[in-house]
Parts: structure tokens; C-alpha cells; sequence
């Protein structure tokens, strides 16, 4: 997106921030499982599993607290204790709203049992094991699921260029 600067009379580029939480957990057969959700009527990835709990950064929230009150709205837990993962750069190269930054966390304590809490953006939300994603996956997303898999998430990740 751009906006005008009065004090330049120029156009200056804005990053749309996100934050997403990937729940985690030891499942049954001691490996670890990730919550998605299939996202529905939301005109972005319909169709598409993906964080349980993501959405824009407010203005004047941090990252932290956006991906908190997430959690909160989507899956309706509270208490979460976030560990950052990655900050993602990413383009479409379309719009100048594709132009996004990314905060990603991981959530391994949590009060509360997740559930769906917006059904007309929600399809199903379950618990899946590394090694056995749905597909199809978002795509960014996809790349720091298979980082965190793989034990490696680099602090800064980019998608798109």
C-alpha cells in the first residue's frame, strides 16, 4: 500500500505487518502436531489449511499482542506463551497491498481447548503431525512449517522474491 507523506509531497511504501501462531503439541505417537485450520469465506487462501490463529497487527499493537488476541478470537484460548520463530518479508508483486512483513510464533502452553470460533471463516480445525500435512497448505506458510520440521527457522525468511 502507499501512502501520501505531506511533509515530501512523494508516495511512500507500507507494509502491511501479520502475526500467526502455530500451536504445537506432543501427539499420541510422541511426535509433535501442528493445529491448522481450513480456512473458508474469508477471499484469501479459501480452501486452505492453515494457522489456527492469524490476522493483521492493529495500530498501536505489537506483534505479541495481535497474535494474543488471535488466538483469543479464533480458537478462544488464552495464557499464550509465544516463542518467535521467523519474520517473514513477502511479496505477490501485484498490489501494493502484497507487500506484507510477517511475524510467525509458535505456542506450546495455553489456557484453554482451541476450538472454532468463527465458523463462516473456519471450514475444520485439527490437530496434524509433521510429517503427515493436509494439503493443500498456504504457501508461506507452508515454508515455516517445513523449517520448524526440520529444526532449522531462520530468524528472517522471505517469500515471493
Amino acid at each position: 500500500m502507499t501512502v501520501h507523506d505531506p511533509a515530501t509531497g512523494a508516495e511512500r511504501f507500507v507494509v502491511v505487518p501479520a502475526s500467526y501462531v502455530f500451536f504445537l503439541r506432543t501427539g499420541p505417537d510422541a511426535g509433535t502436531e501442528v493445529l491448522l485450520q481450513l480456512r473458508r469465506g474469508t477471499g484469501y487462501m479459501d480452501g486452505h489449511w492453515a494457522a489456527a490463529a492469524a490476522g493483521h497487527v492493529e495500530r498501536g499493537e505489537t506483534a505479541e499482542d495481535a497474535a494474543r488476541r488471535e488466538a483469543a478470537e479464533e480458537v478462544d484460548v488464552t495464557d499464550v506463551e509465544l516463542e518467535f520463530l521467523t519474520a517473514m518479508q513477502r511479496t505477490a508483486h501485484d498490489l501494493p497491498i502484497d507487500e506484507r512483513i510477517d511475524f510467525f510464533f509458535a505456542a506450546r502452553s495455553w489456557s484453554g481447548e482451541p476450538r472454532i470460533v468463527e465458523p463462516g471463516k473456519c471450514a475444520d480445525l485439527r490437530w496434524f503431525s509433521y510429517d503427515a500435512l493436509p494439503e493443500p497448505v498456504v504457501p508461506h506458510e507452508r515454508l515455516v512449517l517445513d523449517a520448524l520440521r526440520a529444526g532449522t527457522v531462520p530468524p528472517l525468511t522471505h517469500f515471493g522474491f
